[in-house]
């Protein structure tokens, strides 16, 4: 289910504009959660991670285009797409790479193809899962969508873009399943996603989301050797 934000300080346009994204992601058959937001500071705030977000610029306090900038160092692959009553801006919008510009009031068939196009996008991304367990359950979690995992005890947490999930595994054993897929074990109870390290040091991992994982000592020249092939692989300039 792809999660999308509406955030625009006018009430009456920010409703409005989530009732049209609701209405043609139904029609396209893509179940969605739309949630709105009423100013760039309530945005960031957010503990969710959206796929698609729909973002007004003239805003009071935090204006847009400062919260796109914020909001692109904690999420640098989510779509961005900005809604605004002026073109004054959009020059400004290729900074924070913006997906698309939309002019206010938004033609309902411009919104539709932007939206087709936008899902394309985050269809496009990797679509590799594991299958988990819980309570005679089974769980499909995308690799895509998760930050790290924690192990405590017997218990594996999951921490990703739907928040935490938790169930019973070896963290040696899911060391040797993702090992080639971009994770990497830096600590006896962590097992990271490489590609959302934003930044580290000797001690720790920090992740886009702003969270910091602990480096082990005799970890670490091996974390960086990881880390130079992911971002070679990604198009880092090294």
């Amino acid at each position: 289910m792809l999660s999308i934000a509406v955030c625009d300080d006018e009430v009456i346009e920010c409703c409005n504009m989530a009732k049209k994204i609701e209405e043609i992601m139904g029609e396209m058959k893509i179940p969605c959660f739309i949630r709105q937001f009423r100013s760039g500071g309530e945005l960031l705030q957010a503990m969710e991670s959206f796929d698609i977000v729909f973002l007004d610029i003239i805003m009071q306090d935090l204006d847009g285009m400062r919260t796109a900038q914020i909001f692109r160092r904690k999420a640098a692959d989510k779509i961005l797409i900005f809604v605004s009553s002026s073109r004054e801006y959009v020059f400004e919008a290729y900074d924070v790479e913006a997906f698309q510009y939309l002019l206010k009031p938004v033609d309902d068939r411009k919104l539709k193809k932007v939206l087709q196009k936008a899902v394309l996008k985050t269809e496009s991304r990797s679509q590799e899962f594991i299958i988990v367990s819980k309570e005679r359950q089974k769980k499909k979690l995308f690799l895509d969508d998760i930050y790290y995992f924690e192990i405590k005890g017997r218990v594996v947490d999951v921490h990703g873009r739907e928040g935490i999930f938790a169930y019973y595994e070896q963290i040696g054993e899911l060391e040797n399943k993702l090992g080639d897929k971009g994770f990497f074990r830096c600590h006896k109870s962590y097992l990271i996603n490489l590609k959302y390290v934003d930044g580290y040091n000797r001690q720790e991992a920090i992740l886009e989301n702003g969270e910091k994982i602990v480096i082990a000592k005799r970890r670490y020249e091996v974390f960086c050797r990881e880390m130079l092939k992911v971002m070679r692989e990604n198009g880092g300039i090294l």
